[in-house]
């Protein structure tokens, strides 16, 4: 189990994150629109820059919703590996088998 500070801190990163999505988002499109102009591209990358550090997008990790574990995720799943594999074991996901060969 990971330690719970830690889960928590995700989780106010994802909210940081959706908070100031949509402001991210137009500042990246007018810093697109304005690659003619240097002035008016650095006051917009300022602008981005000024933003929260932990609003963007790259800083959020996946995590087991089991365990917390934030590595060895499974997308589909949003499960970690080693739980993936007991709960397949235990026939608890449909569709999903142990591969033998």
């Amino acid at each position: 189990m990971a330690k719970k500070s830690l889960i928590q801190r995700e989780q106010k990163r994802k909210k940081l994150e959706e908070k100031y999505r949509l402001i991210r988002q137009s500042l990246k499109k007018k810093r697109k629109g304005s690659s003619l102009n240097p002035k008016k591209n650095k006051e917009i990358q300022r602008k981005l820059q000024s933003l929260p550090r932990n609003s963007a997008p790259i800083r959020l990790h996946r995590r087991c919703l089991f365990t917390g574990r934030p590595k060895a995720n499974y997308r589909d799943f949003g499960l970690s590996g080693h739980i993936l594999r007991e709960m397949i074991h235990a026939c608890l996901l449909p569709g999903a088998t142990k591969s033998s060969w």
